[in-house]
């Protein structure tokens, strides 16, 4: 299938995450670490590009950021590249060390920024790299360290993030620590990580396509944010691109699926979602539920108000299917 352009303008928010090559760690010891770390301050204050969130794992990283003038495809190649070639020099190994391209996901800012900030920042924490919060504080290879003062990179916008949470150092902190907080219990966010408004090379039915036969499309873009965004964001890339970049709302999808899955069990669709308590209509919610929260990354009350349920209901429902 053909590669689309990245949609790379200057200025534009990005979730990026790179991968290690068929799973394996990009880092061996804490002189790796720093060296990813370091390499990527650099080539950030090179290029302009604004880092506002990060966390190097295991085998893969994440990096909230808006890239510079040069776009973000130059930023990448530069960390992704020089990075390997000091890994393989250091322990002394061929071949490539990442898989693929990275995926990246075009963000809007407004609804999604302190989200992705606190989901980004929480990974070691989800990992079992750390085992409280307040260990997350002080770990060094996540961007928290240094929003709560910990760890100091001049690279990182600190600021930034804390001003939106207020005007004083101190109390900006505090109240950041306390979202950060309160985010811990949402668990796996599917639309933080291209489940939103989804992008692929066929459309979600390759998507689907992909999955009944086991792959995984890891290099790929999409895009995050409102029908109003995404329509914003294709606007601006060529019609040959757009061939390959259709975006296909989660309310859009999740709404066909509700109507398909009803005319396939002679459900009406007015009746589940005013509420029947009929058998069939029960099974649907429960079985739709957790599609359109694991699957599509639709919010509790996004998948409620679609279902006729509350939001409490959607919760315990995927709960119960989790465990």
């Amino acid at each position: 299938m053909p590669r689309g352009a990245r949609l790379d303008a200057p200025g534009t928010l990005h979730h990026v995450m790179v991968r290690g090559i068929e799973g394996n760690s990009i880092v061996a010891d804490d002189e790796d670490r720093g060296f990813f770390v370091s390499r990527m301050g650099k080539i950030a204050s090179e290029t302009g590009t604004s880092i506002f969130a990060w966390a190097l794992m295991t085998n893969h990283a994440h990096i909230l950021l808006k890239s510079g003038a040069a776009g973000l495809s130059t930023f990448m190649r530069k960390l992704l590249t020089g990075y390997a070639s000091g890994y393989n020099r250091r322990h002394q190994r061929h071949g490539h060390l990442f898989q693929n391209r990275y995926k990246s996901i075009v963000c809007e800012e407004e609804p999604y920024f302190l989200r992705l900030v606190s989901y980004i920042h929480l990974n070691p924490l989800r990992a079992g790299l750390v085992d409280s919060l307040e260990e997350l504080e002080r770990y060094p290879w996540s961007g928290h360290s240094v929003v709560m003062n910990r760890v100091r990179h001049e690279w990182q916008e600190r600021d930034y993030v804390l001003e939106c949470f207020g005007e004083r150092d101190f109390s900006a902190r505090k109240a950041y620590c306390e979202f950060v907080e309160s985010e811990s219990g949402r668990g796996r966010q599917p639309e933080l990580t291209g489940g939103g408004l989804i992008r692929s090379t066929g459309g979600w039915s390759e998507v689907k396509s992909l999955r009944k036969r086991g792959e995984k499309q890891f290099s790929d873009e999409r895009i995050l944010g409102s029908g109003d965004f995404v329509n914003g964001i294709l606007q601006d890339v060529d019609d040959a691109v757009k061939e390959v970049l259709p975006a296909v709302s989660m309310e859009g999808e999740a709404s066909e699926r509700l109507r398909s899955a009803c005319e396939e069990a002679g459900v009406n669709v007015l009746a589940l979602q005013n509420g029947s308590r009929m058998r069939e209509c029960s099974a649907l919610r429960k079985r739709l539920a957790v599609e359109f929260v694991q699957e599509l990354g639709m919010t509790y009350a996004g998948a409620a108000r679609l279902l006729g349920v509350s939001s409490a209901a959607v919760n315990m429902i995927v709960k119960s299917a989790l465990t």
